[in-house]
């Protein structure tokens, strides 16, 4: 008889340890210690050396451990459970620089790159520039010609995570003087050989959350860099970054899920702790409500996120408004919830000492990376040129739902082909196509349910309706906050879809097979969405109560809120 090998997800977890045990390798009291001085955590980056880590995030062609997305999620889940500040400044900076090389590197960029992370360096990504946020189209840091093989590069960037320790950068620069996207190239600048005078350190930038991240900038003085640094086609760099943005977008905000994972095992426990009018807070019905809601939130950001990373597998040419909506309404769900539960901790939620100190520093860490290199408004605008098509295609005909795996936790996927990335769908959505299916098989299963999913049948409909109606001028930087309500509609449907569909493919597992969670997320959802639901025969409550029940199981015997319900190390094991 064979013993299954654990997860690299599991390895990680036990080799960082029980976090609630003072003397783990990898404690919340070593975590916030490290905050209060404003400095990554020196014990968890020697654990994560130990583990590799980089390696999860190099293809394995290049030598890595990089074959599916859900696998690094898990993986980066069990870091950022403990302490964001670690898995942003850590890991995650690296693995949004790299993704751009592997979407559009050549081979010996690949493995330069891979050869930099393997060797446990780190790579920065350096796109913005504080006076224009968000709109690359206006970047300033020039690339200029220097004789027939040579480039330099001048100009500054900011807030760039690791810009002081990265060995390599990945750098949207402008080289070409013409206004427009078409103008900008990404290029590789190798630190090492970059002349000192030439390349000059910002000091770090103060940050009320992120503190130990090392947040600087770098000013670029005619810094050399050879022609063949350039990503892809010369002119391509957003091009590029929108590609990269697919798997970005949709692998962040699901690692930030350990985030409010924590969040509620800090609430839960505080509740449960504390007595008011003669029985613990974690008794009262609206204490419960509160920690249920969050317990909620996390499956829908779980559902949305899960089913986004394993469709950029299975139909990479048809997720890019899939992933700008699951970084969207991923992130707020998550800030949305932790805010919920401050407000249950009351004055403890921002006390830095003492057993629940945790919390403050889990919340400050998540609204920066919530954003991160994209924010939710930036995710929009992205979606909201694609809609139209869309509308006027698959929503309208119906379309072609995603093979039944990407709702399946654990089969197999097509190897990720960065190569097939695309920045349009072409109007397809495989996505939202597996809403009408869902919708008959809940017509069986529970009155509650089916009337949910009927509702947002109907808003699907509405949507198709008002998005093929969109005026041109509503599709740019001058769209109408009503158009861009649209984008975030749409991104609730795609939420209400995953959850279901995570309910129909998952009939044996003991809870994601039972209604009682998918009609609390279509509930909560619908409620955020103000989407029409016909009054039902059952009310919430009883569900709740199933759910709240789950939720005390969990906290009780160790284990994770997510999908996954995985279990945690505990005291030595």
């Amino acid at each position: 008889m064979t013993t299954a090998k654990p997860s690299r997800a599991k390895e990680l977890d036990q080799l960082l340890g029980d976090p609630w045990r003072p003397g783990a390798p990898l404690s919340h009291q070593a975590v916030l210690r490290a905050d209060e001085r404003a400095e990554m955590c020196a014990e968890g980056e020697r654990l994560l050396d130990d583990f590799g880590l980089n390696a999860e995030f190099v293809p394995a062609r290049y030598g890595g451990r990089l074959v599916r997305l859900d696998d690094l999620i898990d993986v980066m889940r069990a870091v950022f459970r403990r302490d964001p500040a670690l898995g942003l400044g850590y890991g995650v900076s690296s693995f949004i620089a790299g993704v751009n090389v592997w979407a559009a590197g050549r081979t010996e960029q690949c493995q330069a790159i891979a050869g930099l992370l393997l060797a446990g360096n780190r790579v920065a990504s350096a796109y913005h520039e504080l006076a224009h946020g968000n709109d690359f189209a206006r970047v300033e840091l020039a690339a200029t010609p220097s004789g027939p093989a040579g480039l330099r590069l001048t100009g500054r960037k900011e807030v760039i995570t690791n810009a002081a320790r990265a060995a390599a950068l990945v750098v949207l620069a402008r080289t070409d003087p013409a206004p427009g996207s078409r103008s900008l190239s990404q290029l590789i600048v190798d630190r090492a050989a970059a002349p000192p005078a030439t390349l000059v350190e910002l000091p770090r930038y103060a940050s009320t959350g992120m503190r130990g991240v090392p947040l600087g900038g770098l000013e670029f003085h005619g810094c050399p860099v050879p022609r063949s640094a350039v990503l892809g086609a010369p002119g391509h760099g957003v091009e590029v970054a929108l590609r990269s943005f697919q798997v970005t977008r949709t692998a962040l905000p699901a690692m930030l899920a350990g985030v409010l994972d924590t969040g509620i095992r800090v609430a839960a426990g505080f509740a449960a702790a504390r007595t008011l009018y003669g029985r613990t807070v974690g008794d009262l019905p609206a204490v419960r409500a509160t920690l249920v809601d969050a317990f909620v939130d996390l499956l829908i950001a779980d559902s949305m996120a899960l089913v986004t990373a394993r469709a950029i597998h299975a139909v990479p040419d048809r997720t890019s408004v899939a992933a700008s909506a699951t970084k969207f309404l991923v992130s707020r769900r998550l800030m949305d919830a932790m805010d919920r539960l401050s407000r249950l901790l009351g004055a403890q939620f921002y006390v830095r000492t003492g057993e629940h100190a945790l919390f403050q520093k889990l919340l400050r860490d998540l609204a920066p990376a919530g954003f991160a290199h994209a924010a939710r408004v930036a995710c929009l605008m992205t979606m909201l040129p694609q809609l139209p098509l869309m509308a006027r295609r698959d929503w309208r005909s119906g379309g072609q739902p995603p093979p039944a795996a990407v709702y399946q936790r654990g089969t197999p996927l097509p190897p990720l082909s960065f190569a097939d990335l695309a920045v349009t769908t072409g109007g397809r959505d495989p996505l939202a196509a597996a809403l009408a299916p869902a919708v008959d098989i809940t017509a069986g299963a529970d009155p509650d349910l089916h009337r949910l999913a009927v509702a947002f049948r109907a808003e699907l409909a509405a949507l198709t309706t008002d998005c093929a109606q969109l005026h041109p001028r509503d599709l740019g930087p001058e769209a109408s906050p009503e158009a861009l309500g649209l984008a975030a509609r749409y991104a609730t449907v795609l939420a209400a879809t995953a959850c279901l569909n995570v309910w129909c493919h998952e009939p044996d597992d003991r809870f994601l097979g039972d209604p009682a969670w998918v009609v609390a997320a279509l509930h909560r959802l619908a409620r955020s969405g103000r989407i029409a639901v016909a009054a039902g025969p059952r009310p919430l409550a009883a569900r709740r109560a199933a759910l709240y029940a789950e939720l005390a199981s969990r906290l009780a015997g160790h284990r994770t809120f997510d999908l996954a319900d995985r279990p945690l190390p505990r005291g030595d094991s």
